[in-house]
């Protein structure tokens, strides 16, 4: 095993984010390895089309030392936290539900969306009505929170009060994906 001190610029760690406040526009990531914590800088993940990531998620970066220490250089992959058995959102129709990967992927715009109330809403590009996405969602999806006007994609299903995000991610990462 490679220590954190050896490696070189360029090299990719894979870990899971400590914490990212994207106030404060930075976080810190864990290496799977050990070794120093890892600065994420808010535009390091921006540049992968994220504002925010959600604490617990695992991560993919290419590292740099510098004289601060670890500095994460680039954001190649972020998978969400293990959440484990979740109680499904009181919100959903369940019966309704058909898989999750058979639901189109969307573009929309956040609209806005409150950390602390714990939801939010975004536009399906071309479409008037609102969609709502739970602060649980957005977490089961790797993200801590959004930004008005951020691009993102969603999967839309129709719940009890009308339509809910049951997916985000990044337009980004919905782009690459097909």
């Amino acid at each position: 095993m490679v220590s954190m001190s050896e490696k070189k610029e360029g090299q990719r760690v894979f870990g899971r984010v400590k914490w990212f406040d994207p106030v404060k526009g930075f976080g810190f990531v864990v290496s799977d390895e050990g070794g120093p914590d890892i600065l994420l800088h808010a535009n390091v993940l921006r540049n992968f089309g994220q504002s925010s990531v959600a604490d617990d998620s695992g991560i993919e970066v290419v590292v740099q030392a510098t004289a601060r220490g670890m500095q994460a250089l680039e954001v190649l992959r972020i998978e969400p936290p293990e959440i484990g058995e979740a109680p499904p959102l009181t919100e959903l129709d369940v019966h309704a539900l058909q898989p999750v990967d058979d639901i189109p992927l969307e573009p929309a715009r956040v609209k806005w969306f409150d950390k602390v109330k714990g939801f939010g809403f975004a536009n399906i590009f071309g479409k008037p009505e609102d969609i709502f996405i739970h602060v649980e969602v957005l977490r089961r999806s790797g993200f801590a929170d959004l930004q008005p006007g951020e691009a993102i994609g969603v999967r839309v299903v129709d719940g009890r009060r009308g339509r809910m995000a049951l997916v985000v991610t990044s337009w980004d990462r919905a782009l690459r994906a097909g």
